[in-house]
């Protein structure tokens, strides 16, 4: 696997309507083992089961992400749900709010309780195809996009993906633009689309390891989205922005009050930027000639 060189010189084209900025929401709807497994901690872990961390994490789906959801609607934000397969099973109604405001749900794995990179590549195909299957028969259609289970991969990685069919992966936050990835194929290269999925924008980096406040995490997101758009009216080069979120983090009441704030914000610039979703920055990629996405 390799990928294309962009830097900052990068390539120059347009989003739909002439926009030269991207912004979209990587939502996480994320499963963790009860007793076992990984997870992010509020305060250091004792002896499984661990109560404290797993109840806090289990607060996003059963009151953050309903509110995260109630904050989309009214802004009328889109968001790229980022679905651990499990949660079919855990939390089927929040999936299909989801899927009734025609969120696009990309493939997270099958449960944040286990990492792909430590599997043999048989295993982790087979893990790749339980998840895509999952989500193919409850959604009709199987995900075009990936994010790994704590951002793991293996050597291998890009190439499974490609081979079960996904278009694009969000695991390489390398670049502001897309970058095409070269992966092996059975006779002749594939390719699979890299799109910038931040690990700064992003609560969990931000609020659990750097111990950012609510205000602070609000103003950082609004920060890098003005930042970015005097970046592009400067140079015309063209970026994606994202913005991830985890409803165990982000739905606490504090943090979400904080959040509304930024998030109203890039809202009311919807005329001037594309807020969309990382599928039809996939799409989009598809209409530019030949060369113009790296």
């Amino acid at each position: 696997m390799r990928a294309s060189s962009c830097g900052h010189g990068g390539a120059r084209y347009a989003w739909p309507g002439g926009a030269k900025l991207a912004v979209y929401l990587g939502v996480n709807l994320e499963h963790f083992a009860f007793g076992e497994g990984l997870g992010a901690e509020l305060a250091p872990g004792g002896p499984q089961p661990d109560v404290l961390n797993y109840a806090w994490r289990d607060y996003g789906n059963r009151v953050g992400a309903w509110r995260l959801l109630e904050m989309l609607d009214a802004l009328r934000l889109p968001a790229t749900v980022l679905l651990n397969s499990a949660m079919y099973d855990y939390a089927p109604d929040l999936v299909a709010a989801h899927r009734a405001r025609g969120d696009e749900i990309a493939g997270h794995g099958r449960t944040n309780s286990e990492r792909q990179s430590v599997l043999d590549e048989a295993a982790e195909r087979g893990l790749i195809a339980e998840s895509t299957a999952a989500i193919a028969r409850h959604e009709g259609r199987p995900p075009r996009g990936w994010l790994s289970p704590w951002i793991a991969e293996s050597r291998t990685t890009p190439d499974l993906l490609a081979e079960a069919g996904y278009r694009y992966t969000l695991n390489w936050c390398m670049d502001d633009q897309p970058v095409w990835m070269a992966t092996r194929g059975p006779s002749a290269p594939g390719r699979l689309l890299a799109i910038p999925y931040p690990q700064e924008a992003n609560d969990i980096p931000s609020v659990v390891a750097r111990k950012d406040g609510a205000e602070q995490f609000a103003a950082m997101v609004l920060a890098d989205f003005e930042e970015r758009l005097e970046q592009v009216a400067r140079d015309g080069i063209p970026q994606v922005m994202g913005i991830a979120l985890h409803p165990y983090i982000i739905g606490q009441p504090y943090r979400l009050r904080a959040l509304r704030g930024a998030l109203s914000a890039i809202a009311a610039r919807r005329n001037a930027v594309w807020i969309t979703t990382a599928g039809a920055v996939y799409d989009h990629a598809l209409t530019l000639p030949e060369g113009a996405v790296p």
